[in-house]
C-alpha cells in the first residue's frame, strides 16, 4: 500500500499521514526527515543535498527522488509507506513515476484532504505558540486554560509569524500554483481520493479507513 498525501498547507494531511502509517503498520516518510537522517549520517546522497542546502538553494528534484528511493527500498517499506509533502510538483512526480516504473512498482493511492483557503486561514491563524517550551494551543480547540498564558510554563504564547493570515495566504497560493496541479496528475493515474478535511479529525481518519479498506 503506497500512498501519497495531498493537501494545502494546514489542512491536516501530516496527521493524517502518521495516523494511517500507524494503523497499517507502515513507514510515515517525510522527505525533510529524510534529508536530515542522510546529512546526519554523512552519505553520499546527504552530502550532495547538503551542497545546495547550505546556499539556500531547493534541492534538484532527481536527487530528492534518488534520496526518496533510497529510503522506500528499505526493509520496512515492503509492505507500503505513506509519503508526506512529496511530490510538491509535476516535474517531481514525473521523475517519482518513471523511476518507480522502472522499478515494476506504483502508487496506490494520492489521498486530498480537502480543505477551502478561508477555513485554513481561520485554522491557522487560531494557533498560539510557547516559544519558552514548545506547546502548542488553538483558540477554539485548544484553548489554554488562562487566556494568552501557557498551561505548562507559564510563558507568554504567540502566534507565530508562519501562522499570520497573510503569511498563510502566501503559502496558500504558492500551493494552488505549484501543488494543485497533482490533483489533476493524480486524478488520471486513477489513483486520486479526495476526503473532506473540514470534519473532525477522526472522521476524515474514517473517510481514509473506508477508502483504504
Amino acid at each position: 500500500m503506497k500512498i501519497i498525501m495531498l493537501g494545502a498547507p494546514g489542512a491536516g494531511k501530516g496527521t493524517q499521514a502518521k495516523m494511517i502509517a500507524d494503523k497499517y503498520g507502515v513507514p510515515h516518510i517525510s522527505t525533510g526527515d529524510i534529508f536530515r537522517a542522510n546529512i546526519k549520517n554523512g552519505t553520499e546522497l546527504g552530502m550532495e543535498a547538503k551542497k545546495y542546502m547550505d546556499q539556500g538553494l531547493l534541492v534538484p528534484d532527481e536527487l530528492t527522488v534518488r534520496i526518496l528511493l533510497d529510503r522506500v527500498a528499505q526493509d520496512d517499506c515492503k509492505n507500503g509507506y505513506v509519503l508526506d509533502g512529496f511530490p510538491r510538483t509535476i516535474p517531481q512526480a514525473e521523475v517519482l513515476d518513471s523511476e518507480l516504473t522502472k522499478l515494476g512498482d506504483h502508487i496506490d493511492y494520492a489521498i486530498n484532504v480537502d480543505v477551502p483557503d478561508e477555513n485554513i486561514v481561520k485554522r491557522m491563524s487560531g494557533r498560539r505558540a510557547c516559544l519558552t517550551c514548545g506547546a502548542t494551543y488553538h483558540i477554539e480547540h485548544v484553548p489554554p486554560k488562562k487566556e494568552g498564558i501557557c498551561d505548562v510554563c507559564g510563558s507568554e504564547l504567540v502566534l507565530r509569524d508562519d501562522d499570520k493570515p497573510e503569511t498563510v495566504k502566501n503559502r496558500l497560493n504558492v500551493y494552488h500554483e505549484q501543488t494543485q496541479p497533482l490533483i489533476d496528475f493524480y486524478t488520471e493515474k486513477g489513483v486520486l481520493k479526495t476526503v473532506d478535511g473540514t470534519v473532525p479529525m477522526e472522521e476524515v481518519f474514517a473517510a481514509i479507513t473506508a477508502i483504504l479498506g
